[in-house]
């Protein structure tokens, strides 16, 4: 079957499937090995074929076959060249994922690749590698004066893997791969006007409905949150509203993404070394993007709105003041005292326009706090809910999609510390406990119905390669979102 490459402007890249390693043949083969240096799907056989030299060949290297090692040697007459990778002791889908991604980024110079790594007795195999090795390729070189892009053309995955595992590994890493993009994409290149009109542009063709909201209807309609955030900006803002509404679907999903394209904090100005990764305040909107793609090209049948606030948070002469009040799309007032946390203004609309469909569950994305980051580390998101339910099926969903997750504490009692004398709430508490405060503060938008939030800031960026993950926007949540939406469709 033909794919697209993990890319957002994609090469055609062959997937196919062979019965047994013995009728195959490439520029190079990926071949697992388990811990303590046991073979795993057909190693043994190119072992015994390559001969004695090899194992003093691993000793001299320390390769042993734990996670992550790799140790490549010449080829035989069918393959080039073969890269040996080890799994550990035991392989679950998200070693999968993470080996087969250090598979593709180590073969993005072979053009025909064959790997056993989907014989892997776990359920999902073929759907692990596929996403894994495409991700593993993604590469955003788009500015680059002499890129190098992968030079795959062809993998063959041996063994009885499915179509279906196939499609899903390739439409889901695709839809982590345009939110790579876009999050990647300095912000001069991707205004409001411009990231709504590639998220429509990207709706037609997945078959979703787009309803784009500018300045003027903005300001029509109450979302006084985004207008607020835009004030300071020479760009206007936008919000989007993608949905998608398949046959038979008895379940509905909202979701919503922060979509600050680039925050220097407002009046509340970050420090320059604080700016440097602000193009990737938008996280939450990519992903959210990426994900209702996937779920429409894979015909889910759930129910799914996605919602996205776009805006630059910028220092211009009619910018919001601290001390400033507006009203939000639900009616309540807000006190701005810190113009640099404006990610939950926005949400606050984007939130309150998703109650008003009345969806089973609201999820929300966002690189929201620092305070997140200093609790869990850039590698784990927080997610935050009222409902332990809600919570519950975010968490489990992100398990299924490989994304690592970890529920914090919803402590009604800080909501004192967002009170304000002279408006409904204000956007901050005191310095501590500023996560969760952030989600007291989404709290108020969502009119108690079924909902999670979740904070990205920190697995939202990468700063080295990592299996499958690269260095740059990693499209964190989009798989979690997909995984939600198969689990809601039963």
């Amino acid at each position: 079957m033909d794919t697209e490459q993990a890319r957002g402007e994609s090469t055609l890249m062959n997937i196919a499937t062979v019965s047994d390693l013995e009728g195959a043949s490439g520029d190079l083969l990926i071949l697992p090995v388990f811990e303590e240096r046991v073979w795993g799907p057909g190693a043994a056989e190119i072992v015994q074929s390559l001969g004695d030299w090899l194992e003093s060949y691993f000793d001299g290297l320390d390769f042993t076959g734990k996670v992550g090692q790799a140790a490549a040697v010449p080829g035989d007459d069918r393959f080039g060249r073969i890269l040996f990778l080890g799994l550990g002791a035991e392989a679950d889908a998200d070693t999968l994922r993470k080996v087969a991604g250090i598979g593709g980024r180590a073969a993005t110079r072979y053009a025909r690749v064959v790997t056993t790594l989907a014989q892997v007795e776990i359920d999902g195999a073929g759907d692990a590698v596929v996403y894994g090795f495409l991700l593993g390729q993604y590469t955003f070189d788009k500015y680059l004066s002499k890129p190098k892009p992968a030079q795959t053309t062809d993998l063959v995955l041996v063994g009885d893997v499915g179509a279906d595992d196939i499609e899903r590994g390739r439409v889901v890493a695709a839809g982590v791969a345009l939110a790579r993009d876009l999050v990647n994409e300095p912000a001069a290149g991707k205004k409001p006007e411009v990231l709504a009109s590639i998220a429509a542009d990207m709706a037609a063709a997945a078959g979703i409905d787009t309803k784009v909201y500018d300045e003027v209807e903005i300001e029509a309609e109450g979302f006084g949150g985004l207008r607020a955030v835009s004030l300071g900006a020479t760009n206007p803002p936008r919000m989007v509203v993608l949905d998608y509404q398949p046959e038979g679907a008895t379940k509905s999903l909202a979701l919503v993404g922060k979509g600050i394209v680039f925050d220097s904090g407002g009046l509340s100005i970050k420090p320059a070394s604080g700016m440097e990764t602000m193009k990737t305040d938008m996280s939450g909107a990519a992903a959210v993007f990426g994900a209702i793609k996937a779920i429409a090209e894979l015909g889910i049948a759930v129910n799914v709105t996605a919602i996205a606030p776009l805006t630059e948070n910028m220092t211009g002469g009619a910018a919001q003041r601290p001390g400033d009040i507006f009203t939000a799309r639900n009616g309540k007032t807000v006190e701005v005292l810190n113009t640099d946390a404006e990610g939950r203004l926005v949400l606050a609309d984007g939130l309150s326009l998703a109650v008003e469909a009345a969806p089973d569950l609201i999820v929300d994305v966002a690189t929201l706090t620092g305070a997140c980051m200093v609790a869990l580390g850039k590698k784990v998101a927080g997610v935050f809910s009222y409902d332990d339910d809600a919570a519950a099926q975010v968490e489990a969903a992100a398990a299924r999609g490989g994304e690592k997750v970890w529920r914090m504490p919803f402590e009604k009692e800080y909501r004192s510390k967002l009170d304000s004398p002279i408006a409904d709430i204000k956007n901050i508490g005191d310095r501590y406990a500023g996560a969760i405060t952030a989600a007291l503060f989404l709290a108020e938008f969502t009119d108690e119905r079924p909902w999670a939030h979740l904070d990205i800031a920190g697995p939202a960026r990468a700063e080295n390669d990592d299996g499958y993950i690269t260095k740059g926007g990693t499209g964190f949540a989009v798989s979690t979102l997909v995984a939600l939406a198969e689990d809601m469709a039963g």
